[in-house]
């Protein structure tokens, strides 16, 4: 490979390994990102149907401790739904100063296949993805995403597919 293909190719994240290494066919996206605050997020870019982004969330729960909930960027998640799911009494947004502690990963770089290969926390994902087949995740980076089947990803974690959407 030539040293300008070897600059302009894009180096393969964890969670795209992860992908390879389980013969999980993906597409690699780059969306542009700008700082709200002190965190950085991604700008989902015309042609990008928003409903088909899930964003990560990172709980924590009584019972389980750490839970994931993978929900459309376009949606809110409904703690109580999630709570429920997980079988605990109630659910709480994991404090944004514990994120990579807890994680791995930093604020918009949450990925449940990430999460999952090194932490093995319960993961729901909205049953919405059921429907649409494919959906775009975190890759483990902030600006990337890759595109897997929902049903072979929830597999790979050893997720649940769960009404967690805010009505």
């Amino acid at each position: 490979m030539s040293k300008k293909n070897k600059k302009n190719r894009i180096h393969k994240t964890l969670v795209e390994q992860i992908l390879d290494k389980n013969k999980i066919p993906y597409k690699q996206y780059t969306f542009a990102t700008h700082e709200a605050g002190d965190v950085q997020q991604m700008d989902i870019e015309e042609g990008v149907d928003k409903h088909l982004v899930y964003k990560t969330l990172v709980l924590n729960g009584k019972s389980t401790g750490p839970v994931v909930g993978v929900v459309p960027m376009d949606e809110r998640l409904d703690e109580k739904k999630l709570a429920k799911a997980s079988g605990n009494k109630k659910v709480n947004m994991v404090p944004l100063k514990d994120l990579l502690k807890t994680t791995g990963y930093v604020h918009g770089a949450n990925t449940p296949i990430g999460i999952y290969e090194k932490f093995h926390y319960p993961v729901y994902i909205d049953q919405e993805a059921k429907k649409q087949a494919n959906i775009l995740v975190s890759s483990g980076k902030v600006g990337r995403s890759v595109e897997v089947n929902a049903e072979e990803m929830i597999s790979l974690v050893h997720g649940q597919f769960a009404d967690i959407r805010q009505e």
